[in-house]
């Protein structure tokens, strides 16, 4: 292998141009790093979005059910008051019936006293009724068997037919005394 020796042929000389800008290099980082921030953030509340959206619509969906509950309950809380206040009608006028059945039980308690004592009163009046009854029995027999005595006077001591008008006539005193009686007891 042999070595040629390379020449150097001395050319135009480059013209000077423009110098490159330093600048230029680190603003195309520099708006790389700001493009590869913007994307990040980007990225980055997309991510966020798409979570609040789901945690939004877990949300709304909790809050549905329990509106849904919240509604189940006041249907049950409206019936279970319109159950209270039938009870408490029905309370009402059980409470209404058991006072009416106690005055009528007390009126009739009342009537059955009443009762008694009317009962009471017409047998006192009855045992009076038949006292003087019998006592007027006696009287009206006492005065037949008298005037009986009378029309055979002759027949008897006049002293027996005294004695005996007296007691005839005693008789018939006990008979209106006890029909007295009776006749005040009949104006009570």
């Amino acid at each position: 292998m042999s070595e040629h020796p390379v020449a150097v042929v001395p050319g135009p000389a480059p013209e000077p141009g423009p110098a490159p800008r330093r600048g230029r290099g680190r603003g195309s980082r520099v708006l790389a790093i700001v493009l590869v921030a913007t994307i990040a953030v980007g990225a980055y509340l997309w991510v966020t979005t798409v979570r609040w959206q789901r945690t939004a619509t877990e949300w709304q969906d909790k809050a549905q059910g329990y509106a849904d509950e919240v509604g189940s309950l006041r249907l049950q809380l409206d019936g279970a008051n319109t159950e209270l206040q039938a009870a408490r009608d029905q309370l009402s006028t059980a409470t209404s019936r058991i006072t009416d059945l106690a005055n009528e039980k007390a009126q009739l308690g009342d009537e059955n006293v009443a009762s008694q004592q009317v009962l009471d009163y017409q047998t006192q009046v009855s045992g009076a009724a038949a006292t003087v009854a019998s006592a007027l029995g006696q009287c009206v027999s006492g005065q037949e068997q008298l005037v009986g005595y009378l029309k055979e006077a002759d027949q008897y001591e006049p002293a027996d037919l005294s004695r005996y008008e007296r007691e005839v006539n005693a008789l018939c005193a006990d008979a209106e005394d006890a029909n007295q009686a009776l006749q005040q007891e009949l104006r009570r």
